[in-house]
């Protein structure tokens, strides 16, 4: 079963074209990257998803069902622009969230514990939201997010305001909840983070989906097949029908980079081959694109296209 079945979803604004026939199937228990611009319209999907808004046409199921307000409680939302109430003391507002998403007081009560304890937080339970710092906040607001432990988690960029210690803190809770069964919608302009975290990847610009794969397999499509290799020897030959030399650079003193691209039909191991008769190998390794390079790829592509 999937997790999230997105079917041909629209959305327009008074003529702008948030959405347009966008379709996508997230697998469960994966790490998903909902990639884009700003204004490519993921905050749209995602609102629409969580049924803030309604789409113009279209269709979504959530685990098998078409999704409906009944599945408030498998869905945890965690907004870029932050939603707690400043004036509202810590411990009553999560134990008054956790119970419109349908948990009892005990269990929330409960739950409410374990996370205060987990996060070193539980002396804050009668603090005021506005008496705590960005990053404090940002922690509740997490708290809030996984509280009634919901099968489908949307973080819109989670690891704003936080610092690094607290960030590996976050990035550790959401591996183990995907470990546990977890499937989570990570929205993030951070490529490192999507680097680390994402097991799939879905690319949305111009309100049109672009891209949609496991990282593997984006990874593969994307490959350059130019390899990096630092030597000790200058000016080499190739054989041109197998390998070009797209460039060589003085490292340092008797160390050069070359970066050479592999022709369809040769292999890494003849480029090693070739090579190895010329000069002393120090290091040798496949130029992978990073997510930000194929994202960056990507999005000038079907820019222009438009």
């Amino acid at each position: 079963m999937k997790a999230l079945q997105i079917d041909k979803i629209s959305k327009s604004y008074s003529g702008h074209v948030a959405l347009d026939a966008v379709s996508m199937e997230i697998p469960e228990q994966v790490i998903l990257g909902l990639l884009g611009p700003n204004g490519a319209g993921k905050t749209t999907l995602i609102r629409i998803i969580n049924q803030i808004i309604q789409p113009d046409s279209g269709e979504i199921l959530l685990f098998g069902q078409r999704l409906s307000p009944d599945h408030i409680g498998l869905i945890g939302y965690l907004p870029e622009e932050r939603g707690l109430y400043r004036k509202m003391k810590v411990g009553e507002q999560l134990l008054y969230l956790a119970q419109l998403k349908g948990m009892s007081r005990k269990d929330a009560l409960q739950q409410i514990r374990y996370w205060f304890e987990r996060f070193e937080i539980t002396e804050w339970w009668g603090k005021k939201l506005e008496d705590l710092s960005k990053g404090m906040a940002q922690k509740v607001q997490f708290i809030s997010t996984i509280l009634h432990q919901p099968r489908l988690i949307i973080l819109d960029e989670p690891f704003s305001g936080f610092d690094p210690i607290n960030a590996q803190k976050i990035t550790e809770i959401i591996l183990e909840l995907k470990k546990q069964g977890t499937t989570i919608i990570f929205s993030t302009h951070r490529m490192e983070t999507v680097e680390s975290l994402c097991d799939h990847i879905v690319l949305i610009n111009q309100s049109k989906k672009i891209l949609e794969g496991s990282s593997r397999q984006v990874r593969e499509q994307f490959r350059s097949h130019t390899y990096l290799v630092e030597h000790r020897t200058a000016g080499f030959d190739l054989p041109a029908a197998q390998f070009e030399l797209l460039e060589q650079e003085y490292v340092a003193e008797h160390v050069y980079r070359s970066r050479v691209r592999i022709m369809p039909d040769a292999t890494a191991n003849q480029l090693l081959q070739t090579l190895l008769p010329k000069t002393e190998i120090i290091s040798f390794q496949e130029k992978i694109p990073s997510m930000g390079d194929i994202f960056i790829q990507l999005v000038n592509q079907s820019t222009t296209a438009q």
